[in-house]
């Protein structure tokens, strides 16, 4: 088992978000701030995480209901970054290596912590540290004439020499936790903001003869937190350009990397092609040859290898997942709701909603057309403005149309119903009962004409 122990710092308000909800609640790529982090944790495979929790903390906690190895401890009062982690520490094991994360910085990389730890090797303090030509807010890292750490000084405590600094300390750090504890308990609040600062074990450290290592970067956006929705706007474009350039070395072809948006998990074959202003949620896979048009927003989806989804689409496969077969043709302004799935070559045209609906191979419905609750067959052709009646007012009843049925335009098949297979249904009829395998059906009030018919005028005033 691994002797890591992870302690994440979530206890801030965050009131510069100028929002009722916790700060690290706020998403990024359709995340929570936390969730980022907790999920880079579990990369480590830490042997437990410890999340330190204060404002709205019922809130946060709520975020790991059900998931193992995540637990809480609260900061209250908050009394500085040192004070969150001492929290932690009565639930801490002295045989292992402590890991500080701090839960609004969302996109640290697990390849960088492992460098980090792998520094600390359960003997040394470890910290993690970003050269930058913007190092205002932060604290700055102070080394001796032979280069070796001596202290991180607070901005707020910092001498105008000092703040010309440009390495500055990220708030992520790596200790042996038996030490830490030692430190830890020897912090104070003497400081121009009267908090307990977690830097201070640097000092402690030296003062100790341990040895205090440094992994530095020059990659800010690894380390960045979010404190006002500007920086959560700017996090955002960063997460999506990593996406993106990760998509991009897979291989797929992005039209304009700079104009997608991926809030959650997609995953590509070869030969992908994705156009502009294309946003996927949940996990969606696309296959083989897929190719996604511009102004799409597909949700928890399977579609299969040569499959063209055209412009303006929307796929939600939210509470069910939707899954479309292989050279298939979905769109433009088509909708596929939860439980929509489609087989190899069908057809869904303009302004066609399904929900719910088995649709065979080659069966299409290429315009203004409603299918729900309905098992289509192989190679029906649903007509423009037909749509199934699914829903009497207190039950969702099923429409099945077997293989080879034509269904002519404008008509209403009115659920339960049975559509036999090869039929013909004509234009503008509501189908009601079951219909025989191979017969036209027609069901439609008898055409009237009368003569000489004078159109209603209006009354002068």
């Amino acid at each position: 088992m691994s002797k890591l122990d992870v302690v994440i710092m979530a206890a801030g308000k965050g009131t510069r978000m100028k929002s009722s909800m916790p700060k690290v609640l706020h998403r990024v790529g359709g995340k929570a701030l936390l969730q980022h982090v907790m999920d880079t944790a579990k990369r480590l495979q830490a042997r437990n995480v410890w999340v330190v929790t204060g404002h709205g903390a019922d809130e946060v906690e709520a975020l790991w209901q059900g998931q193992t190895g995540f637990h809480a401890v609260r900061q209250m009062p908050q009394l500085g970054t040192g004070h969150a982690v001492q929290q932690a520490m009565p639930h801490l094991q002295d045989d292992g290596t402590t890991l500080v994360l701090s839960g609004d910085v969302p996109l640290i990389q697990s390849e960088t912590l492992q460098t980090l730890l792998a520094m600390s090797d359960q003997q040394h303090l470890a910290l993690l540290c970003l050269q930058t030509p913007h190092p205002t807010g932060y604290g700055r890292l102070v080394r001796n004439a032979q280069q070796q750490v001596v202290a991180i000084v607070e901005e707020k405590d910092a001498t105008p020499e000092q703040r010309q600094i440009t390495e500055i300390y990220s708030g992520i750090m790596a200790a042996p936790t038996k030490r830490l504890r030692d430190w830890l308990s020897r912090l104070d609040n003497r400081n121009a903001q009267g908090e307990f600062y977690l830097t201070d074990v640097v000092r402690f450290a030296v003062q100790d003869g341990a040895q205090v290592m440094t992994h530095t970067i020059d990659q800010a956006w690894q380390v960045e937190g979010v404190n006002t929705p500007v920086q959560l706007a700017q996090m955002e474009r960063a997460y999506q350009q990593l996406q993106a350039t990760q998509l991009m070395l897979e291989g797929v072809r992005l039209v304009d990397p700079a104009r997608l948006d991926v809030r959650g998990e997609l995953t590509c074959g070869t030969d992908v092609e994705i156009d502009v202003n294309c946003v996927f949620e949940g996990r969606v896979h696309l296959a083989d040859g897929v190719r996604i048009g511009p102004h799409c927003v597909i949700a928890n989806a399977r579609i299969g290898a040569g499959t063209e989804v055209l412009g303006f689409t929307h796929i939600d496969g939210e509470t069910q997942e939707v899954t479309i077969g292989e050279g298939a043709r979905i769109g433009p302004f088509a909708r596929l709701r939860p439980g929509a799935v489609l087989g190899d070559e069908v057809h869904i045209g303009n302004f066609v909603e399904v929900k719910n609906s088995q649709l065979a191979k080659a069966a299409k419905a290429n315009h203004l057309a409603y299918v729900g609750d309905a098992r289509v067959g192989e190679r029906v052709n649903y007509g423009a403005g037909v749509i199934t009646a699914n829903y009497d007012g207190a039950n969702k009843n099923l429409t099945t149309i077997e293989a080879d049925v034509h269904v002519g335009s404008n008509s209403v098949l009115v659920a339960p119903v049975t559509l036999g297979a090869g039929g013909t249904i004509g234009a503008g009829s509501v189908v009601t009962k079951d219909t025989a395998a191979g017969a036209l059906t027609v069901a439609r009030g008898k055409q009237t004409q009368v003569a000489n018919w004078q159109r209603p005028t209006k009354k002068s005033k």
